[in-house]
């Protein structure tokens, strides 16, 4: 009688990790996650450790958090995960204003983003092996 367990929204050698709010625009975000896309996950917290992008920390939180996931949610082996998928989202957008000459007011578009981090785990040995 009860109701079925609702299924997974990533494959079974997959974990994910998501972060809202990012105060930054997704195009600069979005320099960022493609930094790391594709990169075997200890390479790419490297390459965020020492990137001089301020966001840079951010997004290594959010990567750190999908690779904790797989640890102990979906028991992957950590030294096998690659970022499957870094894909960035809009999210809200603060107005704000200053005045301008001749009494006009100039916008001031503030935007937030948010990021998707997926990790798969890929054994490395089938390719030595063929």
């Amino acid at each position: 009688m009860s109701k079925e367990k609702n299924p997974r929204r990533v494959a079974e050698n997959e974990a994910m990790a998501k972060t809202r709010m990012l105060r930054t625009s997704p195009q600069k975000l979005n320099l960022v996650a493609a930094m790391i896309r594709g990169k075997k996950v200890d390479k790419a917290l490297t390459d965020l450790t020492f990137s001089k992008k301020r966001i840079a920390e951010d997004v290594k939180k959010c990567l750190q958090s999908a690779i904790a996931n797989a640890e102990n949610n979906h028991n992957l082996d950590v030294d096998e995960l690659v970022v499957a998928e870094a894909y960035v989202g809009k999210n809200l957008t603060m107005k704000r204003g200053r005045p301008r000459a001749r009494g006009r007011f100039g916008r001031i578009i503030k935007p937030f983003s948010e990021l998707t981090i997926k990790v798969r785990q890929v054994d490395d040995n089938i390719g030595e092996q063929a």
